[in-house]
């Protein structure tokens, strides 16, 4: 007989993102903060893996970061103890806002927690460590984190484990399984407010399930975005949205106060998994459960290219008013010729050449959406949530 732990069905819950500051300030001071379905959902996991936006640190910003930084009162941690958070993804591109303080402050704090925490370090080894779990046959899980705004531990130095350093993250997947059953990675990327993932995001956590990855579970974009099953059992959810996370430049932008609840459930043999929605509560700021929004589905690979130029159309549109909102001065009433010096340049904040904020690629996808070949997907739900953000 199998030892039960190997062969029982072990769940795992992952949260969207979470960020005590700005307008969450303090917020899990509420002991209502949490609706009791959504608390119920979290007493439903074996093991939680939050996604910490920030390190856990009383910080002010020293002038480079402006509206992006982010740092959370370090009691902000009753919150992770309340969900049951084990395990918390630290990658991202917010770990380092308040220096080598804020994240070895964060991971001594998991510590005392009993939480463990993947996708940064003091060093690239540590940064890039996975987190092993025994049951259903081994889960092993580690974080990455995208170019340019994230800051890329080494050798030497603190940071995050980089996304596109794709022989060691190759490496890492062969690692875990050679030791487990399942593999996922728990990636920080793509474009943010973005309704489904731009083509090289979507091409990027292909290539780790071709490595071997069993799951990509995705953050970053503050939106929820599609996930997608392939035949083999696998699957990538693209963005879980927002959990506890609000902000003004947050507020320009719609669905930022909409988020998923992810539970995966493993035995040694299979997969499953089941959602819950969650809504953040303006005003009130409060999380309460709601329904699941249209746009997490499955979207198959010919649905996908059939409505990445609409997606493309309106992550433009959604673009142009962050870009309205920080430098209102330049863009307000600009011209096509000043909005395309800035879309086909290395302008754009997080731009790396054909993988991250490369708008001289979805602009020109974008501007297939005038075709309507989009108009092909039977996905009515999926094009119409679309189309709210879409100028088509």
């Amino acid at each position: 007989m199998k030892d039960n732990i190997h062969s029982k069905a072990v769940n795992l819950i992952f949260t969207g993102d979470i960020g005590f500051d700005k307008y969450m300030q303090d917020r899990w001071k509420d002991p209502e903060l949490l609706s009791p379905a959504v608390q119920k959902f979290f007493d439903s996991g074996d093991h939680v893996i939050a996604n910490v936006e920030g390190p856990l640190i009383e910080a002010n910003d020293n002038g480079s970061h402006g509206v992006f930084f982010h740092s959370m009162n370090p009691e902000a941690v009753n919150l992770l103890d309340k969900i049951h958070s084990d395990i918390w993804n630290i990658s991202n591109n917010h770990i380092m806002d308040a220096g080598l303080d804020g994240l070895v402050n964060t991971r001594c704090l998991a510590g005392e927690h009993k939480a463990m925490t993947i996708g940064a370090g003091v060093n690239d080894i540590e940064a890039s460590s996975p987190v092993i779990l025994p049951e259903s046959g081994g889960i092993g899980m580690f974080g990455v984190a995208y170019m340019s705004e994230c800051i890329p531990a080494t050798s030497t130095e603190p940071g995050v484990f980089r996304w596109d350093a794709m022989n060691k993250i190759k490496e890492r997947i062969l690692e875990i399984k050679s030791k487990c059953r399942w593999c996922i990675v728990v990636a920080h990327g793509g474009e943010e407010f973005a309704a489904m993932p731009n083509p090289y995001t979507r091409n990027r956590y292909i290539e780790y399930l071709n490595m071997g990855a069993d799951l990509v579970v995705a953050h970053h974009p503050h939106v929820v975005e599609n996930y997608e099953t392939f035949p083999n059992g696998k699957a990538i959810f693209y963005s879980l949205g927002n959990f506890i996370f609000d902000t003004d430049y947050q507020r320009v932008h719609p669905y930022t106060d909409r988020g998923v609840l992810l539970k995966l459930s493993f035995t040694e043999s299979e997969m499953s998994f089941e959602a819950l929605g969650t809504r953040i509560v303006r005003g009130r700021e409060v999380i309460t459960d709601d329904e699941l929004p249209p746009v997490f589905s499955d979207i198959p690979s010919e649905d996908y290219e059939l409505l990445a130029p609409l997606s493309a159309n309106a992550f433009i549109e959604e673009e142009r008013k962050k870009m309205i909102y920080l430098e209102p001065e330049r863009f307000r009433n600009a011209s096509e010729d000043v909005w395309n010096s800035y879309f086909f340049s290395e302008e754009p904040d997080g731009y790396f050449k054909d993988a991250h904020m490369d708008l001289s690629l979805i602009v020109p996808l974008s501007r297939k959406a005038a075709l309507r070949e989009w108009e092909k997907s039977k996905l009515e739900k999926i094009k119409e949530y679309i189309l709210t953000m879409a100028s088509i």
